[in-house]
């Protein structure tokens, strides 16, 4: 088969190929750091041509161009599986929504539950000797979102990493629609944040000693599972492992100081595993043709029977706010979309299941808000609105600057007791107090 001939063939302006998009059409921007560049630019300048074009994508990196014109929301309806800062512009717009998932389900919504996509256009590699395009940073759920696609629209981005992997993260020129080469463009980077702040610092101390050798990493975004893993890189640990949704420059980090063996990982040993990646150009330079990682569909690395095999699972991610019962949300302010479930429920409950396995979910004990108001993350009950990522029936461990506690097996005045010990102490009378009211508090020995 002459692939080069049918690239030719194929091959054509932004301009032509989004062409194929229809009012009404339901349109797949891919997801995170594979969202189209000059197809985005191309369909916004049809603006005026269009109506009712529903769009998805996730973890959104830059404003998309459909989405600047003042009148935008009258031509195009933004659906995000996961609230970047952007996806809630969108929102606050009044031209977006929020999509909620348990990210290991996303391939499957596609497969079994969602019509079928009109167009999917998406950043990939050049295409290699054998005709594939490699989806690089974002596996994810994009082999099931081009198997349902009517059409599909390559977007060639020379600096996209290739990165290797298992079935699922590639296209071959044979099944796609047009082909068009990009400007080539960086690839968006995700910043690891400023420096680590005290509190980051206390709540790594408290669960880098939990961490045994041999331990299977996930970690979720944020100043906090990047400070742990900054310390995981600069301890005495060894022969780890990766298993995780979101690969971050923590990773890069640790594999550098040569914590990262994956001898002892019971599935893909030798490994690092992750279903997207999102960082510096250190990351994509280390990812780009590495043998030590694997890409793969979400479905795969958020499976909770998968986390479950991986012996000594560590899992550690971010929370908004806990409740006195011990529901954590992990995603929203009152009925404000912040981010979403993602995988943090699958790593919950499979870190559990796991042969020695803890998960962690992490916060400080208190915010400020823009007025300047310091208040308590660990709160009576949720907001009004708010999520429960975390049912309290699947959290394990919680941390803050004050302490660590395992929720395992507590009733529930002993969660609350748990809870308060952890809050500030300008909040804790308050808190029992509201404990008292609510009929879940007894006064012990401590």
């Amino acid at each position: 088969m002459d692939y080069q001939a049918m690239y030719q063939q194929k091959l054509t302006t932004p301009e032509q190929a989004v062409k194929v998009v229809k009012s009404g059409d339901w349109v797949d921007y891919a997801w995170c750091t594979n969202h189209p560049v000059v197809l985005d630019r191309a369909l916004a300048a049809r603006k005026d041509e269009l109506t009712d074009v529903k769009v998805r994508g996730g973890v959104t990196m830059w404003m998309p161009e459909i989405a600047k014109a003042e009148d935008a929301g009258e031509h195009f309806t933004w659906h995000s599986w996961h609230c970047s800062g952007i996806d809630r512009k969108l929102i606050t717009k009044g031209m977006g929504y929020f999509n909620p998932m348990r990210y290991s389900e996303l391939p499957r919504f596609y497969r079994e539950h969602l019509d079928p996509v009109d167009v999917v256009m998406l950043q990939t590699t050049p295409m290699d000797a054998h005709g594939n395009f490699n989806f690089g940073l974002a596996a994810s759920h994009l082999a099931d979102v081009i198997a349902r696609a009517k059409c599909i629209l390559v977007e060639v981005n020379e600096n996209m990493p290739w990165v290797y992997g298992l079935t699922g993260t590639e296209v071959n020129i044979k099944d796609v629609t047009y082909v068009v080469e990009g400007e080539n463009t960086p690839v968006a980077q995700l910043g690891a944040g400023g420096e680590p702040t005290e509190v980051d610092r206390a709540v790594a101390n408290l669960i880098v000693p939990q961490i045994p050798n041999g331990a299977c990493l996930q970690l979720g975004i944020g100043g906090m599972p990047n400070t742990v893993g900054a310390m995981i890189a600069q301890s005495d640990l060894k022969d780890l492992s990766v298993h995780t949704e979101m690969y971050v420059d923590a990773f890069v980090d640790i594999a550098a100081a040569g914590k990262i063996t994956g001898k002892q990982k019971n599935l893909d040993k030798g490994r690092q595993v992750f279903a997207f990646a999102a960082g510096t150009q250190k990351l994509y330079d280390y990812v780009n043709r590495n043998p030590d990682v694997m890409a793969a569909p979400v479905d795969y690395t958020n499976d909770v029977r998968v986390i479950a095999q991986l012996d000594n699972f560590i899992s550690i991610n971010n929370a908004v706010d806990m409740d006195l019962f011990g529901q954590i949300n992990a995603e929203s302010a009152g009925t404000k979309q912040i981010s979403g479930t993602g995988g943090q429920l699958d790593f919950v409950m499979g870190a559990y299941l796991s042969n020695g396995g803890k998960s962690f979910v992490c916060m400080s004990s208190t915010v400020k808000g823009k007025d300047g108001t310091v208040k308590s993350r660990i709160v009576p009950t949720l907001t009004p609105g708010s999520i429960a990522t975390d049912p309290r029936s699947t959290v394990h461990y919680v941390v803050t600057e004050y302490g660590m506690v395992n929720m395992k097996g507590l009733s529930t005045w002993q969660r609350a007791e748990a809870a308060i010990s952890i809050a500030h102490p300008d909040f804790r009378e308050q808190l029992i107090a509201d404990a008292e009211k609510m009929g879940i508090w007894r006064r012990s020995n401590k």
